[in-house]
């Protein structure tokens, strides 16, 4: 079977193109980044930030312990197995 290809890794900005973008948006220049929440309702940004906080440790305790350790098998078997 073929493998699938791997992601390329992103390569960060080269720091003399970094220094410039950011002197070109400071000086009005050159259009500022777009932040990643624009236009989201910030109530809602906060209840979902929220829910994601207590998730993983509302599951967690809710668990047996054999339960939890299944779980921890099977990570370790897909992060180890090939």
């Amino acid at each position: 079977m073929a493998k699938t290809p791997k992601k390329k890794p992103k390569l960060r900005e080269d720091a003399n193109a970094l220094a410039f973008r950011i002197v070109a948006e400071a000086t009005g220049q050159a259009p500022k980044t777009p932040d990643p929440d624009a236009g989201k309702d910030a109530a809602a940004v906060a209840r979902g930030k929220l829910g994601g906080e207590k998730g993983g440790a509302a599951r967690a305790k809710s668990l047996t312990p054999q339960q939890r350790k299944d779980i921890a098998k099977k990570a370790a078997a897909k992060r180890w197995g090939k």
